[in-house]
């Protein structure tokens, strides 16, 4: 299995399992940034030299090397799941992608005929109904999660529990696991418990948010998409999540953490 997911900066100085909308291009570049001093030019995510990720072969070894024996400090990055789940939504169902088409073809006609889900499009100012077809999309979210149909679930609704427990089950252990609504407090402490070869400064970062611009805006406050039902469907579905990573279920419209992520409730509860 490895360590899918996984980034390691070039000069190994930190490793990061990436969670997917949980700032995983803001920090990409900042690692890139960290051995180089400047940016990548274009989506992190496309980047394929000057950092080691899994998906590259040659990365595999040195990335499994190290993340075995621990020598870098290795964190990860997690998010509400409310605003998760909704980003997803904007982003993937709705929004038009890097290649100027839809995600995955067939996904959203798919949705827009079983699931009568409706996503605008950018002639007509993407006018729908957002509510109505985002409570649409979480039944499709919940189809695919909890019974891999009608497809397999996809990593940008997976749950995070999912994603972070595979670097433990594999081997890895955690030094750190931040909030994104907390970002530079918590990037700023993986950054203080590393050398890295370029000195980055968090507060003069831009964010690099490449889902933005190319969908609908959120029309409404996050609390207006979840009725009762809503959130019945997301706990199921990211009961783990709330319950680790602490945020608060009761109340959609508090996108803050409640309380601090234990580390070694994590290993134990992630790890079996």
């Amino acid at each position: 299995m490895g360590f899918p997911g996984t980034w390691m900066t070039e000069s190994e100085s930190m490793v990061y399992r990436v969670v997917p909308k949980c700032a995983c291009s803001s920090i990409g570049q900042i690692m890139y940034y960290s051995d180089h001093g400047k940016f990548f030019d274009g989506d992190i995510h496309d980047a394929t030299g000057k950092m080691h990720k899994w998906a590259i072969e040659a990365s595999q070894p040195k990335i499994e090397r190290n993340v075995k024996g621990h020598e870098s400090y290795a964190f990860t990055c997690v998010r509400n799941p409310y605003g998760r789940i909704l980003s997803s939504f904007f982003d993937k169902i709705c929004g038009i992608q890097r290649n100027g088409k839809r995600y995955r073809g067939n996904l959203v006609p798919l949705l827009i005929q079983k699931y009568g889900i409706e996503v605008g499009d950018p002639d007509n100012g993407f006018e729908f109904d957002q509510i109505k077809s985002f409570r649409r999309f979480l039944l499709f979210a919940r189809d695919s999660i909890r019974w891999r149909r009608p497809m397999d679930p996809d990593i940008h609704w997976s749950a995070m529990s999912g994603h972070i427990s595979t670097f433990i089950v594999n081997g890895g252990r955690y030094d750190n696991i931040f909030f994104t609504e907390h970002f530079n407090d918590g990037m700023k402490s993986v950054l203080d418990a590393v050398e890295t070869p370029v000195k980055v400064k968090i507060e003069e970062v831009p964010r690099f948010n490449e889902s933005e611009g190319h969908g609908p805006k959120r029309a409404h406050p996050i609390e207006d998409y979840f009725d009762d039902l809503s959130m019945h469907l997301v706990y199921e579905i990211y009961k783990r999540d709330f319950d680790l990573f602490k945020y608060d279920f009761e109340n959609p419209g508090n996108k803050m953490p409640i309380g601090e992520i234990d580390l070694a409730e994590v290993h134990a509860k992630l790890g079996d």
